[in-house]
């Protein structure tokens, strides 16, 4: 495969969750092309089993969509060496107000959302034993808790009413390794 070499990279905005840069890249026929690059410092997932087939979502606005999505909690790591079972772990209890201990909660799937142009990973976890205890949002979170059957999401997402990525994959990864035996 011909090799396509990064040659500049300078950053046009700094943003709350991401950087923008734009990036000259050296092309094997020897032109120099722009291309675009959004920095994400990462992000952790959780898909929370309250009994097998039942499990937490979470309704929120996405202002990119202008619209309300039904999703798995997740959210932003608190920095780049903060351990992504922690980040889940702590963003299933703030949002949901559930919690599970480490030891119930393990490793489900990695995922990279937009490899085109942005380098987000997200890390997602199962958990299950869950503890009620009480969310706790961020200032600009407004969410909705809600339990829904495994086969019902599925439906939803073969219907395209369930279009994110991170809960796609995790549910579809939950169905296969954990509920379908």
């Amino acid at each position: 495969m011909d090799e396509i070499k990064r040659i500049h990279r300078e950053r046009v905005y700094r943003g709350h969750i991401v950087d923008f840069y734009e990036d000259d890249m050296l092309l094997p026929d020897g032109r120099i092309e722009k291309f675009d690059f959004i920095g994400h410092k990462g992000a952790a997932a959780c898909l929370a089993e309250l009994e097998p087939g039942k499990l937490l979502m979470v309704r929120q606005f996405r202002n990119a969509l202008d619209r309300h999505t039904l999703e798995i909690p997740a959210g932003g790591l608190s920095s780049v060496d903060e351990r992504t079972k922690d980040c889940a772990m702590r963003e299933l209890e703030e949002e949901t107000g559930y919690k599970a201990v480490d030891a119930d909660v393990e490793f489900l799937l990695r995922i990279k959302t937009t490899v085109a142009f942005c380098n987000e990973n997200i890390d997602v976890y199962f958990a299950k034993n869950l503890t009620k205890t009480t969310q706790h949002l961020d200032d600009d979170e407004y969410v909705d808790v809600e339990v829904w059957e495994i086969e019902k999401l599925l439906e939803m997402i073969y219907a395209g009413d369930i279009q994110d990525s991170k809960t796609v994959a995790s549910l579809l990864a939950y169905y296969n390794k954990f509920y379908n035996k």
